[in-house]
């Protein structure tokens, strides 16, 4: 019931407002009157002359990261976590894919306490459904009832794995995959729209377009929640899509008008 009540909300048109955009040469310039205090000792080093799965020992990664958080951040900060301890008051939820490349805390600096993050197949926002993908919903009315957050951003990425399986799988049912291929189709009408207007491209240009497109199919389905649409009305709740290019290093950043 509630999916066909918002089932023309998902293919209304908006114009995109797209801004902030920051390359990897602005980030540099910025970055180089900033100094660090510090580096990850263990980001980008493997072991020398082996592949980095030959010298991989699961158990020492975990415990060697808890040793890293604890005295960089946890023992270097107790007045953050003993407030932290007691309530969270982020500013911002965040979705984001599921790719192990792309994770919001590193590529956007996050600390503890700043963003609540939702992250799944494609970084995808269903329709408000109270009978389906229900995990995404308490995830949104948490967020928005109870810890009041005033942004919400969805993060798409080059190379999505997930929209890439809805760009290529058969059409006629063939083949189908039971969960990944039922959930990215969330986004058809993304794929639709570049398949429409970017036949000429190749696949893989088609692919980071649509991947673009789909963060704009769930700022638009984040309409259908109504309490996303009333804090959008009452301007308490911005809502703004973001495309990470992990290959070029750059981010884009925008809003649906």
């Amino acid at each position: 019931m509630a999916e066909e009540q918002f089932s023309e909300l998902a293919n209304y048109e908006c114009s995109v407002k797209k801004n902030l955009v920051i390359t990897s040469e602005k980030a540099k310039r910025e970055s180089e009157s900033e100094s660090e205090s510090e580096e990850d000792e263990t980001f980008g080093k493997v072991c020398p002359g082996q592949d980095l799965n030959d010298c991989f020992d699961p158990v020492q990664k975990i415990v060697h990261g808890f040793k890293h958080f604890l005295s960089n951040k946890f023992h270097k900060y107790p007045c953050l976590f003993n407030e932290l301890a007691d309530s969270q008051s982020p500013k911002f939820l965040v979705f984001a894919c599921s790719d192990s490349r792309v994770s919001p805390s590193h590529i956007l600096n996050f600390q503890p306490g700043e963003a609540f993050m939702a992250r799944n197949i494609g970084n995808l926002i269903p329709l408000f459904d109270t009978l389906k993908y229900s995990g995404v919903g308490s995830i949104i009315e948490y967020a928005v009832k109870n810890l009041k957050v005033e942004n919400i951003l969805v993060i798409g990425h080059s190379r999505c794995g997930g929209i890439e399986r809805l760009m290529s799988y058969p059409e006629d049912g063939s083949a189908r995959l039971d969960f990944i291929d039922d959930w990215v189709s969330i986004a058809q009408a993304a794929k639709d729209k570049v398949k429409a207007e970017h036949s000429h491209l190749s696949f893989e240009e088609q692919w980071d377009i649509c991947a673009e497109e789909a963060v704009n199919i769930s700022l638009k389905n984040l309409h259908s929640y109504p309490f996303v649409q009333r804090g959008v009305e009452e301007k308490t709740i911005t809502l703004r899509g973001g495309y990470y290019d992990f290959v070029g290093g750059s981010f884009k950043l925008w809003e649906l008008e």
